[in-house]
């Protein structure tokens, strides 16, 4: 997962976090289901009175793709991560931020693709800057999508992009992941490459194997600055994000979580109150899909970047992502064919 506006805050309620995290819950809610009824119940309860709603989440009707036979059974969803902090640096005052319901800017874009056979899923994040065709307003950076049209417009963006529909949206808010980690005792990860965060003061990720405990976490999947190279930092970032989800997806589906009920209600009550979903996706649709998952593992998911040329300059001279056109629309034709395990065997997308 840059956008206008970012109207005043309000203290009286915790924000949202969750959907690709969300995924790790349909899992937990069905099994406490069969464990117990009325625990269940209260589970699902917390998380329809604590949630919040994205209203009107998806273009005209007019204006979206057929769904194909094939792929009639998938499920695909528009992961928003949103950011709600007070202070940014000064680069990102600048950018085109879409407004959300919990007062955040979106700057992280995952699309969460579940298969008919619910076997895997496949999460691809969207680079910010990357520029496609927006309609209604011509070629520009799809953040521009969120900036001129909220996240209709996004959605009709995609949608098009890949010829799919896109079933559920949801808003997930980076603060939350503090407390969903230290919900489940802290996520293990394997960093890649060490960095000191520029605007997190204070905090030291080294090469190699380690354990984040809240805090760290957030500074983790937070910090763009401090990467520089080829691709810039936004591209490091989004590793670091589709690095740490899958760690902590990985934590909140471990027998450690799934067979300890306190943790269970932890992990519903420090999602709840940091998630906006569209108004078709609540405890009850959630369970639905839960039930069709019980096997999926984070072995099971695959994390890639959209496919791309590297990082470029518009006419008008903005700095870019440019997309590599011809490997997504092959993407597309595997999501609306109910392809994309093909897809992913086949193409080399070690971004």
């Amino acid at each position: 997962m840059s956008f206008e506006e970012q109207p005043a805050r309000q203290h009286t309620k915790k924000k949202r976090t969750g959907r690709v995290v969300l995924l790790s819950v349909l899992s937990v809610m069905v099994i406490a289901a069969l464990v117990a009824g009325l625990y269940a119940w209260n589970l699902a309860r917390t998380f329809d009175e604590n949630s919040n709603k994205l209203a009107d989440a998806f273009p005209a009707e007019e204006t979206r793709p057929e769904v194909k036979d094939e792929s009639k059974d998938a499920i695909n969803i528009l992961l928003l991560g949103t950011d709600t902090r007070e202070e940014r640096s000064e680069d990102e005052q600048g950018d085109d931020f879409a407004t959300l319901p919990n007062g955040g800017r979106s700057d992280t874009m995952m699309l969460v693709h579940i298969p008919s056979d619910r076997k895997n899923v496949f999460v691809t994040s969207i680079m910010r800057d990357t520029w496609l065709d927006i309609p209604g307003v011509g070629t520009a950076k799809i953040n521009r999508a969120f900036a001129s049209g909220g996240v209709p417009k996004a959605v009709e963006t995609l949608e098009g992009l890949f010829g799919i529909r896109i079933n559920h949206v949801a808003s997930i808010d980076f603060e939350g992941f503090k407390g969903l980690t230290d919900a489940v005792g802290g996520v293990t990860i394997d960093n890649p490459i060490a960095f000191t965060p520029v605007h997190a003061k204070g905090y030291y990720f080294p090469e190699g194997v380690q354990k984040l405990d809240g805090d760290n976490a957030l500074a983790f999947v937070r910090e763009r600055k401090a990467f520089t190279g080829a691709g810039g930092s936004d591209y490091r970032r989004v590793k670091n994000q589709q690095l740490f989800v899958k760690a902590l997806i990985g934590q909140i589906l471990s027998k450690e979580t799934l067979t300890s009920p306190s943790k269970i209600q932890n992990v519903v009550s420090e999602i709840a109150p940091y998630v906006a979903v569209d108004d078709t996706l609540d405890s009850a649709k959630i369970a639905g899909i839960a039930s069709s998952m019980l096997n999926i593992r984070s072995d099971d998911m695959t994390f890639f970047t959209l496919p791309n040329n590297g990082p470029g300059r518009s006419a008008d001279g903005q700095s870019i992502v440019i997309p590599d056109m011809e490997t997504i629309n092959k993407f597309g034709e595997a999501l609306q064919n109910d392809t994309v395990d093909e897809f992913v065997a086949s193409t080399d997308l070690s971004q």
